[in-house]
């Protein structure tokens, strides 16, 4: 049995990793607020814009651009949005989960992986798939410019028949406690199927052009969506942190419970302990 020394050591170290797993949970929860304003603001700019594009399409006579035009399919592209740190639950494994099975159903040297996040890139560092492009140290501080220029180097890559279709894996954040692993095509970009026309508004007058207009809007639209995108997964890193962190401290103090118990149940046995030895000893001497 531990002695009475070892317990109360164990009790001050949990005790000490209780006061860790608060803090960070405190640090997720203020973070969360900012993140999870950005992650809802962003998201219904980028469908509205989606839903723009899809109604000048109808209307532009079958116009054709580099971005929607498909590609005969040699090489992929798969962005994979993960963290840069742990202690957040299953949230950067269901990530990966979510990629290896979409990377099954091709050979090695079809896919090249573009690596958002530490711990996307340590994950795919120990396996056989090529790594085309890193990007660590990006949660909370990767800003529009920095968007922009990733954005349009992936659009470059399928310009330039680098990549004929990429795909995203990023997880969509819904609320504090739901959180889902979306697979979601990103170029080339398909439109919608407009099954009924009526419900879009077909009076558009092009100026000055409607390939001039697409070689604007569909950059942005692009980048709107990787904004998104990136939103929505910070987002949900915060939360599901903030869910371990708090499943990890209410464990710590149900282990304080038990080695309190333990800890008074052997000082109880040490002083009934003495107590005999001093009654014996009396007994003894008599």
């Amino acid at each position: 049995m531990a002695t009475l020394r070892d317990i109360r050591r164990k009790i001050h170290s949990v005790g000490n990793i209780r006061k860790i797993t608060q803090a960070m949970e405190m640090v997720a929860s203020a973070r969360l607020k900012k993140a999870r304003v950005k992650a809802e603001v962003s998201r219904p700019y980028a469908l509205k814009l989606k839903e723009i594009l899809d109604n000048l399409i109808l209307v532009s006579n079958d116009i054709k651009h580099p971005l929607i035009t498909p590609h005969l399919v040699k090489k992929i592209g798969l962005v994979i949005i993960a963290g840069d740190k742990g202690l957040c639950g299953g949230y950067n494994q269901d990530v990966f989960n979510k990629a290896e099975k979409f990377l099954k159903n091709y050979p090695l040297d079809q896919v090249e992986i573009v690596a958002i996040g530490k711990k996307t890139i340590d994950y795919f560092k120990a396996r056989k798939w090529t790594v085309n492009l890193k990007i660590e140290d990006w949660g909370g501080k990767i800003v529009y410019t920095q968007i922009e220029t990733f954005t349009r180097e992936l659009i470059d890559f399928y310009l330039n028949f680098k990549l004929d279709e990429i795909w995203l894996i990023y997880t969509h954040f819904i609320n504090m406690g739901a959180r889902e692993v979306r697979l979601e095509k990103f170029l080339n970009i398909e439109i919608a199927d407009l099954k009924e026309p009526e419900h879009f508004n077909l009076n558009y007058i092009f100026e000055p052009d409607a390939p001039t207009i697409f070689d604007e809007i569909l950059p942005r639209y692009c980048i709107t969506k990787i904004q998104s995108v990136l939103n929505d997964a910070y987002a949900s890193e915060l939360a599901a942190r903030i869910l371990s962190m708090r499943a990890a401290t209410k464990n710590t103090e149900e282990m304080i419970e038990k080695l309190t118990l333990t800890r008074n149940k052997v000082r109880q046995s040490g002083i009934t302990q003495e107590l005999i030895e001093i009654t014996s000893g009396a007994q003894s001497l008599r």
